[in-house]
Parts: structure tokens; sequence; C-alpha cells
């Protein structure tokens, strides 16, 4: 049977938040004649203010919630919830709830490096090589169409921003387009531009997909995570006007790193059976 992947989030206004203008702070009054459930419209309100920067010295209580918005505690606690479900808020011991600030924001649906992602935060991105050579894979082969005993240049990494462990990235490229790569000095590069540079086909297409992952205790130890935090698992076919050039798998620090999309009316989506 097909498994099928489907993630959203709907965010209804309300008729009191839509006068709301915007970078204005403090709570907004809750619509208890909205179809719209109060710790929805409450969850939508506090993502508002957490954009405006609002709770960088801390996050309030569930009391301090209850009082502002004249609310039960139920509703707030179910609110708070949800934002720590997407990894807004986090939970810290001796702290309570705080604002988790992702240093680093990444738009979906379109073609990009992580390399300038960082870069164009003004901060430097750096890379520890931890595998760099010829290998035979089957399953990234697969990917790449060719034939299970094809050689591959395979490309593992350390990324780091501003000198702090961020992400472990995996490629795999056919060897007659990358043989280049192996000589190339990877401290502070980016794979695309390299891939430029040799002549090589670079991506301009391709699919992605994101989801949650444990790290096995060896990853998590590079990235410098602890038990039970949060990591992105970011699989990656990229093609060349159709034909498969990149295969690449990358673990990201889920505190440091956050995936954004905007969406429209005239937007299609639809649920894809998941690979197999």
């Amino acid at each position: 049977m097909a498994q099928y992947i489907f993630s959203t989030t709907l965010l209804i206004p309300c008729r009191a938040m839509t006068d709301r203008k915007a970078g204005t702070t403090g709570p907004e009054s809750l619509d208890r004649m909205s179809p719209m459930p109060l710790w929805a419209q409450l969850e939508q309100d506090l993502r508002r203010r957490l954009d405006a920067g609002e709770f960088d010295d801390g996050f309030p209580t569930d009391q301090n919630l209850t009082d502002d918005y004249q609310i039960s505690r139920h509703t707030a606690r179910e609110a708070v919830r949800h934002l720590n479900k997407t990894g807004l808020l986090k939970r810290e011991r001796g702290r309570g709830t705080v604002v988790n600030r992702a240093e680093f924001e990444q738009s979906l649906g379109t073609l990009y490096s992580l390399f300038q992602s960082v870069e164009s935060n003004g901060v430097e991105q750096t890379s520890e090589v931890l595998e760099l050579g010829v290998v035979q894979d089957s399953a990234a082969a697969s990917r790449l169409e060719v034939s299970e005993d094809a050689d591959l240049v395979y490309l593992s990494r350390l990324r780091l921003a501003g000198g702090e462990p961020l992400a472990i990235d995996r490629a795999w490229l056919p060897h007659a387009a990358a043989v280049g790569l192996l000589d190339v000095d990877w401290s502070h590069t980016a794979l695309y531009a390299e891939l430029a540079a040799l002549g090589a086909p670079v991506p301009n297409e391709g699919s992605e997909r994101l989801s949650p992952l444990v790290p096995t205790p060896a990853d998590r130890k590079r990235l410098d995570l602890r038990k039970g935090d949060a990591a992105f698992f970011l699989e990656r076919l990229g093609q060349r006007d159709g034909v498969p050039v990149e295969w690449r798998t990358t673990i990201i620090r889920g505190d440091r790193y956050r995936f954004v999309t905007d969406w429209s009316e005239s937007g299609k989506t639809a649920l894809r059976p998941s690979a197999s």
C-alpha cells in the first residue's frame, strides 16, 4: 500500500486580526464569533508577535497569556504546544518556554545553495571534508539512473556557519562529469560553483523531500546535538534539463535553520505517494 506524505498549515485570518497594522506589537483581541478556534487564533497572533521580535527577552508564561488574552489556561497551552511542534518555541530546563531563533531561513520551491544561504546572511560558511573519493553505491546509482556498478564521485562534508556545525552534506555525482571535484579545496566553496568551473552540468531543476530525523550517534556528535534535538533530513535529486546529475542527502540542525514557503490561492498541491 502506498504511503502518502502531506503537511500544510492553514491559518485563516479572523476579522479582528486583519485590521492589525504590520509591525505593531502587543496582544490582539481574539474573535470569539469566528469559526477559527481560539487556540488557533492565539497561535496566529503569537506568530505575528514573534516575527516582530517581541519575545526576544523571554516568552510569556501560560498565566501571562491567560491574563493578556482573557482565555483559559487550556487554550494557552494548546497554542503553545503547536508552536513547540513547529520548532518556533522550545522547552529548556530551568528556563521554561523560550524562543527558538533559527539563524537561517531558506525558501522552498527554488533552486538554492546552502553556501549562498548562509553567506547572504553575512556569516562565513566553511566545510570540513569527511570523505571524498570514487565509490560504487547501488542506491545512489538508481537515483542517478546509471548502472549499479557505475563509478560515482562521493563527497561528504560537515558544513559550518560561523565556525559552528550546521549540516552534514553527502553528495553522489556521475564520475565522468564530476571527477575533477576530487582535486578541489572544499574549505570555503560551493558544489555548484565548482561544477560550473569544471564545465560540468549544474542542476537547473529537480525535486526535494524534507523529513524529520533522529540522527545517528556519530552524526549527532559531529553536529554537536544533544540526544533528542531536532534535525531535518533533506533528499535532493538535481537534474540538468531532465537528466539526473546529483543525488544528495543533508542532515541540518533544526535549531539553526528554518524552511519557509510562500503560497497563493492560485497555487496547486497534491498528495504524492512516498518513495518505497
